[in-house]
Formats: C-alpha cells, sequence, structure tokens
C-alpha cells in the first residue's frame, strides 16, 4: 500500500485522480463487445450456445434454460451435504426481505388544495433480467440481492442469467422460488436479455454486477435505448475514516474487500500518523497467502494522512467510495456513498452477504448521483392527479399566464374553456 499525505503535491493529484475517475470506456472493448451484441441480435440462440462453449465449457447437448427440477435436486443436494449453508442462505435471505419491505415506496393521495387531488401510484416493472457473476467464486449472495428486491417489488416475470452456474447458487434460486433461469454469462448475456431471443425472453430492465464485457455490455444497450440497467459499476471499493479505531479490524475490512478482485481500490483516511503506522503493519500480516488481495493491494491500496479528522472526511465525499466506514458521529456529514458502515463492529463483508442492505452498489464516482439497487429499481412511481371545476378554476389564472408567456396557446385555452363550463354541464 501506497502511505501518502493530503498536502503533498503526490497526495493532492492522486485525491484529485480518484475523485475524477469515472468509470472507464474502453474503445476496443466496446468494438468486441458490440459484434458480440449484434451477433445475439441477428443469430440468437445460435450466437449464445456458440459463446457459451467457447467460453464457459457449455457442452453439447445442455439447455440454455435449467429446469426448475435441476434447481429443486441442487437444493435438495447443498441441504443434505451443508445444512449450515441453507440456514445461513435462510438468515440473509429474511434480513434482506425484511429491509427491502421497509425501503419499498408507498404509494399516497393528498388534496393539495381544495379541489386538487394528487399523488403517486407505484407499479412493478413487468420484467427484470438479474446477472449473477460466475467468475472466480461462486455467488448465491447475488441472486439473493437482486431477486428479493424485484420480488419485494412485485416483478411479475423475473429471469436470472449465470454462467456455469455453482450448485449453491441454483440451491439459492429454489429457494427463491425462481422459475427462469439461464446457464448463460457475459455480454452474450446481457443482448439476450435485451433483445430476446428464440429461448431468452427479453426484459424490460438488467441489474446485477459483471465483468469488463458485461459493463461494456450493459451501457451499451442502455444507450441504444433497449432497455434500463440498474448502474455501470466497476471494480469494488472500500474506503475507511478514523482517528482512533483498532488496527486490526481497519486492516481486516481493506484486506476482505482487496481479495474481491486485483483491481479493488483500499482506501484508509486518517489524521493519525501512529494509527496508520499500525494498520499498514496489520494489512501486510492479514494479506500474506492470499494473492489477490496482495496484488490488489499492491496495485491500488492506499493510506491518505489528513492534516485534520474534518479534512479526511471532506476527501471521503470527493471520492464517493462504493462502501465507506466511518464513525456514528460522522454519518451526518456523509454525502456521497454508496453504503454506509458505522463504527468498529460493522464489518463490511455483513453488507455483502446478510445484514440486509443491497451489495450491488454504485463504483467509480457514481455514489455522486445515485445509491445502491433498491426496491426503487424495480418499480415505477406514476402520479395521478384528479381536479374539480373547483380546483380547476382556482388554478386557470397561473395556468394560461404560464401557457401563453410559453407560445402555447391551446394549452391555455383547454383549461380556459373547462373553466367557463357551467357547473351543471361539469
Amino acid at each position: 500500500m501506497q502511505v501518502l499525505t493530503s498536502g503533498t503535491v503526490k497526495g493532492s493529484s492522486l485525491i484529485s485522480e480518484m475523485e475524477n475517475r469515472g468509470s472507464m470506456c474502453r474503445p476496443s472493448l466496446d468494438t468486441a463487445v458490440r459484434k458480440i451484441i449484434q451477433q445475439v441480435r441477428t443469430q440468437g440462440d445460435s450466437a449464445l450456445f456458440h459463446y457459451a462453449m467457447k467460453w464457459d465449457g457449455f457442452k453439447p447437448g445442455q439447455r440454455l434454460l435449467v429446469s426448475e427440477a435441476e434447481m429443486q435436486s441442487a437444493w435438495d443436494l447443498v441441504s443434505l451435504s451443508a445444512p449450515g449453508f441453507c440456514k445461513a442462505l435462510r438468515t440473509a435471505a429474511v434480513n434482506i426481505r425484511k429491509y427491502c419491505a421497509w425501503q419499498k415506496p408507498k404509494a399516497w393521495e393528498r388534496e393539495l388544495r381544495p379541489g386538487v387531488r394528487v399523488g403517486q401510484v407505484i407499479r412493478p416493472l413487468e420484467s427484470v433480467g438479474c446477472y449473477v457473476p460466475g467468475g472466480l467464486y461462486p455467488l448465491p449472495s447475488t441472486l439473493l440481492m437482486t431477486v428479493i428486491p424485484a420480488q419485494v417489488a412485485g416483478v411479475p416475470n423475473i429471469a436470472v442469467a449465470s454462467p456455469k452456474p455453482a450448485l449453491e447458487v441454483l440451491a439459492a434460486a429454489s429457494m427463491l422460488g425462481v422459475k427462469t433461469f439461464y446457464r448463460l454469462g457475459g455480454a452474450q448475456a446481457i443482448a439476450a436479455f435485451a433483445y430476446g431471443t428464440e429461448t431468452v425472453s427479453r426484459v424490460r430492465k438488467i441489474v446485477g454486477p459483471g465483468n469488463a464485457y458485461v459493463t461494456a455490455a450493459k451501457r451499451l444497450v442502455f444507450r441504444n435505448g433497449t432497455c434500463s440497467i440498474d448502474m455501470v459499476a466497476g471494480p469494488t471499493e472500500i474506503l475507511i475514516v478514523s482517528e482512533r479505531g483498532n488496527p486490526a479490524f481497519i486492516a481486516a475490512d481493506l484486506v476482505a474487500q482487496a481479495e474481491h478482485d486485483s483491481d479493488a481500490r483500499s482506501i484508509f483516511l486518517t489524521s493519525s500518523a501512529a494509527l496508520a503506522k499500525n494498520v499498514l503493519a496489520e494489512v501486510r500480516r492479514q494479506a500474506k497467502k492470499n494473492a489477490i488481495a496482495e496484488l490488489s493491494l499492491r496495485k491500488n491500496g492506499l493510506i491518505i494522512i489528513a492534516r485534520s479528522h474534518r479534512q479526511a472526511v471532506d476527501i471521503a465525499n470527493r471520492i464517493a467510495a462504493e462502501h465507506i466506514t466511518i464513525q456514528r458521529e460522522d454519518v451526518a456529514r456523509i454525502s456521497a456513498a454508496g453504503s454506509i458502515f458505522v463504527g468498529d463492529y460493522s464489518a463490511q463483508s455483513l453488507g455483502d452477504y446478510a445484514s440486509g442492505p443491497n451489495h450491488v452498489l454504485p463504483t467509480d464516482g457514481s455514489a455522486h448521483f445515485r445509491g445502491g439497487l433498491s426496491v426503487s429499481d424495480f418499480v415505477k412511481s406514476i402520479s395521478i392527479q384528479e381536479v374539480s371545476l373547483q380546483g380547476l378554476r382556482s388554478l386557470v389564472p397561473a395556468v394560461t399566464l404560464l401557457a401563453e408567456a410559453e407560445g402555447l396557446r391551446a394549452h391555455a385555452a383547454s383549461v380556459r374553456m373547462r373553466a367557463e363550463t357551467r357547473a351543471a354541464n361539469a
């Protein structure tokens, strides 16, 4: 890990670089992904089979669609071989579902003024595609984090795609009652969700993390106006701000997030040089023999020594990290973060699995303008208004003046003629 002081030229430059990092677009990658998307659009299942056999070990004769019987069989096998794992899945699912129920937007109607009633109705999306990565590790937790909020939102058609799905992922799908699961990954899975094929039904929105190809594909299909996406996510990020925390605890979270990916970013912000020194020693000790974490920390690990605690919090807001750990007294000052963890015992790994809030979070500075995946991503808040003749007449002066100022005379006429209608004919 690098250790820098905020007041130095190098420190200031690196902080500015982090603040403006953005999601990197690689033209060569986009070109390759466009080709995949186009082939899926024109060739359908044939292209999906081609890429699945090329990259995902797909065997001739295998089906893209995983049957419900296969998912149930996975649950039965895991229940026998790892009952503790199944209990853990249930615990996590209960907590996630409860949190989602609390955050679900509510319908409401109120009288704005006499005769003018307004409100909103909440409607679920018609369909969503949940992408579950199938890389170095099986990620049943991501299946929970994407499917459960969609279920709580009331989405009627929920599909999951995952390449080479592990037994644990299929078991989690069975536990949640998933009906549609595709043995499919990469940019081709995103294209199939966006455009549909003979086997894969198109969806209104695609959610879930993925590698660079998946991320590029999500960005491209969204840009084309084909379907919505949750966010364009990059490698995981952790930021901890502390003056008096436990060095072992701080280091443990830095190492834990670093092991996600060699490109993960791990940052510790403090005004205490002594604590910085102790955390660095703990990071080196705890990361030993964890090859991915060691590489990630060597490439992207950073300790910044700020002039004051206030400056450390200000820098944290500029960086807008995916995960941030702070003390309770700093919560009110954090304005940009994907998910906030408070105090020594709120290990960030809790949020990855079972504390309830979602682990699909904004990265690359996008926490400046959005939070993590939530039930709100799976619903539409549709405004509703009902106006009586009395209410209409009370608004006519404002509406006609505004409409005429914009040169939209028909707008003004549409309310004026109603206002002039006799109440008996209203």
